[in-house]
């Protein structure tokens, strides 16, 4: 029994100094010389202006996408608004005849009473006929 518990002493003293071991630091390899933090800081400004350049490069991008955006809905406009001038244009040119028409129309029937109303002044039938109806 007791070579068994000196066993398990034993095992667990190596697994304890196993376990610091590898939790061991190197100090030596930690160590950064001012050249080369210099170096990194440098290659650090270097690597952002890369990134700044390339950031106002997608801007000017945007912008000019920007731009065609803007142009091509002002053309989708005016050609709507051009559609709808055209479509009033034709239908003012469509009403004219049917204006001219009516008003043609309307004289003629003009004329029709008044020769209707001389007709009465010599045939009573026709008297009576346009009072009843109200015309005269």
């Amino acid at each position: 029994m007791i070579n068994r518990k000196r066993l398990v002493v034993l095992f667990a003293f190596l697994f304890l100094i196993s376990f610091h071991v590898a939790w061991a630091e190197d100090r030596k390899g930690m160590a950064i010389s001012e050249k080369e933090i210099i170096e990194r800081l440098t290659r650090l400004e270097e690597g952002q202006k890369n990134l700044q350049n390339q950031i106002e490069g997608v801007q000017n991008q945007i912008g000019g996408l920007r731009q065609l955006i803007l142009g091509g809905f002002a053309m989708i406009f005016a050609g709507m608004f051009s559609l709808v001038g055209f479509v009033i244009w034709d239908r003012r040119s469509a009403i004219s005849p049917v204006i001219t028409k009516t008003r043609e129309m309307e004289e003629r029937e003009i004329l029709i009473l008044r020769a209707m109303k001389e007709y009465a002044l010599k045939e009573p039938k026709m008297s009576e006929v346009l009072k009843s109806l109200g015309l005269l």
